[in-house]
């Protein structure tokens, strides 16, 4: 997916600045790359709309989508490379953008997504365990996959689907190690019942042996004849 964003410089930086951006209905952020140059080494600072932004980031594509973003009458190709978010109301608070070389790859994380039911599971009673949702490659930014599809129709009890068994794509090469597990179908698991001790046999057969009948004293027993005490 590919967006655009439109973004205006701003001058001054800090709390207040802040402040008085998101009261207008922006937030602070920062476009690093090739824009910062010798005048701004630490970014370029811009006030963009925040629903923009997360409009993006909600987006198939997320974090990953190659935006056109547009400043001071010119246009270049972005990515996010940061953004905070309220930890109680979740909105957006400030951005982060970096500029990017359509020639150059980059790195990014790409996630897993399955299609199919697999045979083990329909038919064998097993259980598809997704053990690896998301998946690190190089390839240059106009060939960002949105996703990694993986079809496990014809997965048996006990089969997997590793890093390596996917087919190659000319576009991107992935970067974790090639036996990384994506997915596998497992039988369920059953409830453990613990051995028995001799001890616990011991007291399973007491159990089960019939019980006496419990004596129980309420003081001295008279004796059969004789007198009871005078009062």
């Amino acid at each position: 997916m590919e967006a655009t964003l439109e973004v205006v410089k701003r001058d001054s930086r800090g709390k207040n600045e802040a402040r008085r951006l998101r009261a207008a209905g922006r937030i602070p952020g920062v476009v690093y790359g090739a824009r910062r140059g010798a005048k701004a080494p630490g970014g370029v600072p811009v006030a963009v709309d925040p629903k923009a932004v997360l409009r993006i980031l909600h987006s198939e594509s997320g974090a990953n989508t190659l935006i056109t973003l547009k400043l001071d009458g010119a246009e270049s190709r972005v990515m996010v490379k940061e953004y905070q978010l309220d930890p109680t109301t979740h909105k957006l608070l400030h951005a982060d953008f970096y500029e990017l070389a359509m020639d150059r790859a980059i790195t990014v994380t790409v996630p897993v997504v399955v299609r199919g039911e697999p045979k083990g599971v329909k038919q064998q009673g097993g259980l598809l365990d997704f053990v690896t949702r998301d998946v690190q490659v190089q390839c240059l930014p106009a060939d960002i996959p949105e996703h990694i599809a993986i079809d496990v129709t014809e997965l048996m009890l006990h089969q997997a689907v590793r890093l390596r068994d996917l087919p190659e794509n000319p576009k991107w090469k992935p970067l974790n190690d090639p036996d990384t597990m994506i997915v596998h179908v497992v039988l369920p698991k059953a409830e453990e019942v613990p051995a028995a001790t001799p001890e616990a046999e011991a007291a399973a057969a007491a159990t089960a042996a019939p019980a006496e009948p419990e004596v129980i004293k309420k003081g001295k027993v008279e004796k059969e004849g004789e007198d009871a005490p005078k009062k």
